[in-house]
């Protein structure tokens, strides 16, 4: 009698935390799409072609924001990646997971996570800006945004190598396969789509970020960077500018502008990450 009481209670539980995910579930739906169609219809019908390729003169132009952005995802991920999905392997593949180096290492990496972006800001603004005498330049900017992303790739893509079955990697060495091309060959491309996955998460802090440009590249709206060391902005700098100089249409529109690169970006990861699964049965891996 006291387990059928308990085993209803139980279902009772489960059942009411199974209406109330649903529930949440919409309710982020909802406001996402509100917000995706809020911006659409304030944007959309201030679009246009001097505002998308024009030249910064009597009417504003987002052209050197959209150089900008392109130049900074770039040099950011180039320095970022390698360095963060190297770093996961170096913890996953060579040193023991449960030793003193590995734990310090990872809580670096999460406190590093959690240090606010205009903390970066000021640490890039007195070592790029001051420190090397750079100014506000595209290159300082790019590499203080490498390291403000480097923790959120290093721990995915760490998650996803731990994910592999040591299975692939106790038949491999069996078979008499180095430990080198263990990981590049069987490894890697079992964990490709969790990696697919931190790239796609930090280029979309790269392109959303404001605080940590502000300081360290400037914010010069009307002229397309010359060089990576000049000065220059970007799309979610441009929304601030807009918004903050009387431009309330012209922040909108690139407020469309910045959501459709966001969408761009994705699903050309996402298409990458497809073409890497093509390669690899990925039955194998899990």
């Amino acid at each position: 009698m006291n387990i059928s009481k308990s085993y209803k209670r139980n279902k009772s539980f489960f059942s009411s935390l199974k209406i109330t995910s649903y529930i949440t579930t919409i309710i982020s739906l909802i406001c996402l799409f509100a917000i995706i169609l809020y911006v659409l219809i304030k944007g959309i019908p201030h679009l246009s072609f001097d505002l998308l390729f024009g030249t910064y003169g009597d009417t504003p132009s987002i052209f050197p924001a959209f150089i900008g952005t392109l130049e900074l995802v770039a040099i950011s991920i180039a320095i970022a990646a390698p360095i963060g999905i190297f770093s996961a392997i170096f913890l996953v593949e060579y040193v023991n997971t449960k030793s003193i180096v590995v734990r310090i290492i990872r809580l670096a990496t999460e406190t590093l996570a959690g240090i606010p972006s205009i903390v970066y800001g000021l640490f890039g603004y007195l070592i790029f800006v001051v420190g090397m005498g750079w100014g506000y330049s595209i290159l300082g900017g790019s590499i203080t945004l490498s390291i403000m992303v480097l923790p959120v790739i290093v721990r995915s893509t760490e998650e996803s190598l731990l994910a592999v079955p040591n299975a692939l990697r106790e038949g491999s060495y069996a078979l008499g396969t180095s430990k080198v091309r263990t990981i590049f060959k069987i490894i890697l491309p079992c964990a490709s789509p969790g990696i697919v996955t931190s790239l796609i998460l930090a280029i979309g802090r790269v392109v959303s970020e404001s605080a940590v440009l502000i300081l360290t590249i400037g914010m010069v709206v009307n002229k397309v960077p010359s060089s990576l060391l000049s000065a220059g902005t970007s799309l979610a700098l441009d929304i601030y500018y807009f918004a903050s100089y009387g431009y309330p249409n012209e922040a909108a529109a690139t407020s469309v502008v910045l959501l459709l690169f966001i969408i761009v970006i994705n699903l050309s990861a996402t298409l990458i990450g497809n073409l890497l699964r093509k390669g690899k049965n990925f039955n194998e891996c899990y």
